[in-house]
């Protein structure tokens, strides 16, 4: 359970101000303010927001991403898809803090992915998406869920699924599984995943559901209600991105028809030049202070976002925060 000490605030930093490892406490949280961000060079980077300090571990992790920390293992899991596999660092609370460090992975799964983009956690079993082109015909599309269960310091493989689409990032919300459908602005759903999907075969979707005004569906992330969706746009645009704020989430997506839509008076979007939004990938949403992180991957060569008050406000907004991190992949916000 979260417990906080302080009300929320963000410093709206300028190109100058925020640019570079010149990250300045521009949120005051509880006394553990941590958000951890990957990158395609196999760096990890944590920024304290609370100090500013901002400590660097390099993993060996080529083209990480879905990373999640837990701070019961005092550790973080991450996706390497340079090493085609699940992996743990742990003991991060022994590093010092404000430094680079290089790291090694106390264990990991088996060399099983090829094109991994995102992580789902449910008690011990953690699912990574994978959307390689199975059949090498680009007009049939097809993806995989590989589903492993933590055991004994190990990811053990319990069973791979193959999806009708290709995949892209993943979330669950209770025991259901949500799937971004690359190429779409659709959000299926598995039913009951882990206990109805315990075979290697193909699966079926229980529902398709498109939401309007988005093109091409990334990231996701749920937290008390509220879905927030990443919308990359053009892939070969660096500034038509957005961000997509679906409150009362379950029951919209409930409610909208088989192969229906999300209307766009039920959702916010935050969209415009002012926003630095291109492609906007992962994201991670903190429902206690109404904020949504986001991995820019294109704009800027790559940067994190931030957008205060996410669940009231829509437009052409300039971010409350900004970070330059080239190659950014994924993020994780962990309070106590």
């Amino acid at each position: 359970m979260k417990t906080y000490r302080y009300f929320l605030f963000f410093l709206i930093c300028t190109a100058i101000s925020c640019s570079k490892d010149d990250l300045s406490s521009g949120v005051e949280t509880s006394s553990t303010a941590h958000l951890y961000a990957t990158g395609g060079s196999g760096l990890v980077k944590r920024y304290d927001i609370n100090t500013g300090e901002v400590t660097t571990y390099n993993t060996g992790a080529v083209n990480a991403s879905g990373i999640k920390f837990s701070a019961e293992g005092d550790g973080f899991s991450l996706v390497s898809a340079g090493n085609s596999r699940l992996e743990f660092f742990s003991d991060i609370s022994m590093i010092q803090s404000g430094v680079t460090t290089d790291i090694e992975a106390d264990y990991g799964g088996t060399d099983d992915l090829e094109n991994p983009k995102d992580l789902a956690i449910n008690g011990n079993f953690y699912v990574v998406s994978d959307n390689t082109d199975l059949d090498g015909d680009e007009t049939t599309a097809e993806g995989r869920l590989f589903i492993y269960f933590k055991n004994s310091g190990n990811y053990i493989l319990r069973n791979v699924v193959t999806t009708r689409f290709k995949v892209w990032g993943i979330e669950f919300v209770g025991n259901d599984l949500y799937a971004a459908v690359d190429e779409t602005n659709r959000l299926a759903v598995y039913r009951n995943f882990l206990s109805t999907h315990t075979l290697n075969r193909i699966i079926t979707a229980d529902k398709h559901v498109g939401f309007q005004g988005l093109l091409q569906m990334h990231g996701l992330d749920f937290e008390d209600g509220t879905m927030v969706l990443s919308d990359i746009g053009e892939m070969e645009s660096n500034s038509d991105g957005a961000i997509h704020i679906v409150e009362d989430f379950v029951s919209k997506f409930e409610t909208a028809a088989p192969g229906g839509f999300v209307q766009a008076d039920q959702q916010k979007r935050i969209a415009g030049g002012n926003t630095l939004l291109g492609n906007p990938g992962d994201l991670v949403y903190d429902s206690a202070y109404n904020v949504v992180f986001v991995a820019e991957t294109t704009n800027g060569s790559g940067r994190i976002l931030a957008f205060n008050d996410a669940r009231d406000k829509e437009g052409n907004l300039a971010p409350d925060l900004r970070y330059d991190f080239s190659g950014v992949t994924s993020l994780f916000y962990h309070t106590q």
